[in-house]
């Protein structure tokens, strides 16, 4: 019998990475669908340092599906469409996880998130020591509009409207929402230098492919009450 031997260091390589704890996010998947792993990297790897792009996807698109969540937030007051109400609920649940995976990925590189009220979450860096004066605040609430999220106007008119003038207004709304997004991952794989980080690639990738997949799905709903 054969024996492989493998290089010193690759045996090296393969010790660490056994030793390393994972602490992966798990996004629970659609009725009938299994759950997803968004990140299984190791807790105590150190990501590499991110492009100025990367980080401003991230921050962005916490902004972008904060407020696809606030719109699903007014579905059951306004609307008994099951249908509807079930591909809200999803939504809702796939983009507040999400937002906690990039909250993740931007606090484990040293980077401001917005927190759950719409604030800089600055927990986790002061707790490694960083000197807080020195970081740079956001709150969402005077973030400009990133593409395809509905403006004040909109959302005040979605708030008042019931039954299937509510139904309407949430799939247009929703399709305008998302489009919005496939563009910011456009810009983000537009942008030279950017996306290069393999975990930020493939969640970029998902978000569209996710999101490409629920347009299409409201596009059919909206043409059946035409």
């Amino acid at each position: 019998m054969a024996f492989r031997v493998w290089p010193i260091p690759v045996v090296l390589l393969l010790s660490v990475a056994w030793g390393q704890e994972t602490v992966p996010i798990v996004q629970p998947g659609a009725p009938g669908q299994n759950s997803k792993i968004l990140s299984s990297a190791p807790a105590a790897a150190r990501p590499r340092t991110p492009a100025e792009a990367d980080i401003s996807f991230m921050q962005g698109m916490i902004h972008h599906h904060s407020q696809a969540v606030e719109m699903t937030d007014l579905m059951p007051t306004r609307t008994r469409n099951k249908r509807l109400l079930a591909l809200g609920k999803r939504i809702s649940i796939s983009q507040t996880d999400e937002m906690q995976y990039m909250r993740q990925w931007l606090e484990e590189r040293g980077q401001p998130a917005p927190g759950a009220h719409g604030h800089m979450d600055h927990s986790v860096m002061n707790m490694k020591g960083h000197d807080m004066s020195s970081m740079k605040t956001m709150d969402m609430a005077s973030m400009p509009l990133m593409p395809g999220m509905l403006t004040p106007q909109q959302m005040k008119a979605l708030a008042k409207a019931t039954g299937s003038a509510f139904d309407r207004l949430f799939l247009t709304g929703m399709i305008q929402h998302h489009t919005g997004a496939l563009i910011m991952v456009e810009d983000l794989f537009d942008t030279a230098g950017a996306g290069q980080d393999n975990v930020l690639y493939d969640f970029a990738t998902d978000i569209d492919n996710t999101q490409r997949a629920e347009i299409k799905i409201m596009q059919g709903m909206l043409k059946e009450k035409q």
